[in-house]
């Protein structure tokens, strides 16, 4: 354990903003699966509101930093490849 005041204080901050990172990484995820679930429904007009809905989320997450916005393009390009391939 941290003996240091500026230490014990990086603790705190470092938790606080892994929680925030954790949060935003499980509603990405959560988008993408929404969008899976409407191809597999093969609603393309559902599919398609949900891939703006998730593009948004994953962008935000890029902004954030909680992304690295290559990973943040390689998601949105995977999804909206997704829904293009739909009949």
């Amino acid at each position: 354990m941290a003996n240091i005041k500026s230490a014990k204080k990086r603790i705190l901050v470092n938790r606080t903003k892994a929680d925030r990172n954790k949060a935003v990484r499980s509603g990405v995820k959560t988008a993408i699966k929404k969008v899976f679930a409407a191809i597999e429904a093969g609603d393309k007009e559902a599919a398609k509101a949900e891939l703006a809905s998730a593009t948004k989320v994953i962008e935000m997450a890029a902004t954030k930093g909680v992304y690295h916005k290559n990973n943040a393009a390689r998601k949105v390009s995977r999804i909206s490849k997704a829904v293009n391939k739909m009949a």
